[in-house]
């Protein structure tokens, strides 16, 4: 019986630089892979890039100045209400402050406790202890701070409404700070607005036009065409981006279809099997104690190819052992999981019990935390995945 099921592998490649061929950078690594691992390449195979060498190749950059110079072209004003930043300076610090260079006032609204990616400005427990309700009370900067005080972030050690002040006034803008769960409480003071929040950012945008609001735009409206020859993105804009330096962010990779399927066909004329390819970025994860939620990109994947469409379908086993095999034990207890999975194999599972406590998450979401977590944020140096096994059952041999 075979002894092991799901295998990841973090694989290493040459630092890439844009305009690199990234295609074949990959293709490279994965042949190097198999003659030094001796891998046995098959069709359910999965390869994945990392979405920040993705738009590192293509060049996919844009400076503080650009994303100013969109933001006074579409708005034409010099107060702008901000909703609902991450508190995140690797993920937004470099787009705030191109929104400070391109208006003279902003209103930040600040949901609170936390932003919607779990990072806290203060503890939750300090809302009971100060008799403050989130879902309904709006604080501006002077009541938010004699009532929470100067807060470090316990990771960063930084105090992000200090933060974000200090860059907004760097460049001339004057900061108006509300703290507030309702994106509507901005309206008091402007109908212009940025939607920054990412995965809520339609639903915001829709309360805030049907409240009033004039000109509501979210970042996915920021730099979704180039400005003077900069980086873009048409679908994100500038969400998914991050920090390259003090003045530019590397936007989230376009094309990632055509490149998934230029990797597959390669991949596929090198080894003579087609494996499935994708791009990822952050997984989709909740860190316990941190309580940071991981996903500040638009989606975990981009870009796969088509076998990676889809849900699992499978069957919980240990409720088939405590359930319908409960009587069987040995031989016949492998028999009839093994006759059970093959039986299923293609049926809709949806609803039944035997599939209960199975992750009813999109293929691509799981697999591309399971890459994430592979590959790490940091010094690892493996920004491709190589996952073997992913798709098998018990009953595969």
């Amino acid at each position: 019986m075979r002894t092991v099921g799901t295998v990841s592998r973090g694989v290493r490649c040459p630092v890439v630089k844009e305009g690199d061929d990234l295609v074949k950078i990959v293709a490279d690594a994965i042949e190097e892979m198999g003659r030094s691992e001796n891998v046995t390449f098959h069709e359910k195979d999965v390869v994945a890039v990392t979405e920040a060498v993705v738009g590192r190749t293509q060049g996919n950059y844009a400076a503080t100045d650009d994303i100013a110079a969109d933001c006074r072209t579409k708005f034409g004003t010099d107060e702008i209400g901000i909703v609902f930043p991450i508190m995140s300076r690797n993920r937004i610090s470099v787009c705030l402050k191109g929104f400070a260079k391109a208006f003279k006032k902003a209103y930040i609204l600040m949901s609170y406790p936390s932003d919607e990616v779990g990072n806290h400005l203060f503890d939750d427990d300090l809302l009971d202890e100060k008799g403050v309700n989130p879902y309904s009370d709006v604080l501006d900067e002077k009541q938010y701070r004699d009532t929470f005080g100067y807060v470090k972030h316990p990771f960063t050690g930084v105090d992000y409404v200090e933060y974000y002040s200090e860059l907004f006034r760097a460049e001339g803008c004057e900061p108006v700070f509300i703290f507030a769960n309702d994106c509507r409480a901005v309206l008091k003071y402007t109908k212009n607005v940025i939607c920054c929040d990412i995965h809520t950012r339609e639903q915001s945008r829709r309360r805030l036009i049907k409240a009033g609001g004039e000109k509501i735009l979210t970042m996915a409206d920021i730099l979704n065409a180039p400005v003077s020859g900069s980086g873009y993105n048409e679908k994100y804009g500038l969400y998914g981006s991050n920090k390259a330096t003090d003045d530019k962010v590397k936007l989230f990779p376009r094309d990632c279809d055509k490149f998934v399927n230029e990797l597959q066909a390669v991949l596929e004329q090198r080894t003579g099997v087609k494996m499935n390819c994708m791009v990822y970025g952050d997984g989709a994860f909740k860190d316990p104690v941190g309580k940071i939620w991981e996903l500040a990109d638009p989606v975990v994947s981009p870009a796969y190819t088509e076998n990676l469409e889809g849900k699992p379908n499978e069957l919980k086993l240990k409720y088939l052992a405590d359930n319908d095999f409960k009587d069987l034990s040995g031989d016949s207890l492998q028999a009839a999981m093994k006759e059970a999975i093959e039986k299923q194999h293609g049926s809709d599972m949806v609803g039944q019990m035997k599939s209960e406590g199975t992750t009813p998450r999109r293929l691509t979401d799981l697999i591309g935390s399971l890459c994430d977590l592979t590959s790490g944020s940091g010094d690892k140096g493996t920004p491709i995945v190589f996952i073997q096994g992913y798709f098998d059952t018990w009953a595969d041999q």
